[in-house]
């Protein structure tokens, strides 16, 4: 099963986290399938492509509760 999930990056003490879609058994900074945005928690930007997004929800990939908030963010701004 596919998962629309975080992959942390960035130094110690300064989280960044990519939004990746990945098998839902792999790890959690494993190879990513397809990379569809990324979030900075400390300036709160995010950007995500949400017609991949969208394509990727079709064919069956579950987001997670925490990428489902930023999306939904996302939306309500545009």
């Amino acid at each position: 099963m596919l998962k629309i999930r975080l992959k942390r990056f960035g130094r110690k003490k300064q989280p960044s986290y990519r939004i990746i879609v990945i098998d839902s058994r792999k790890p959690r900074d494993g190879r990513a399938i397809e990379e569809i945005g990324f979030h900075n928690p400390i300036t709160n930007k995010s950007q995500i492509n949400l017609e991949r997004v969208r394509k990727r929800i079709n064919e069956g990939a579950k987001p997670t509760e925490t990428v489902q908030q930023i999306i939904n963010q996302l939306e309500k701004e545009n």
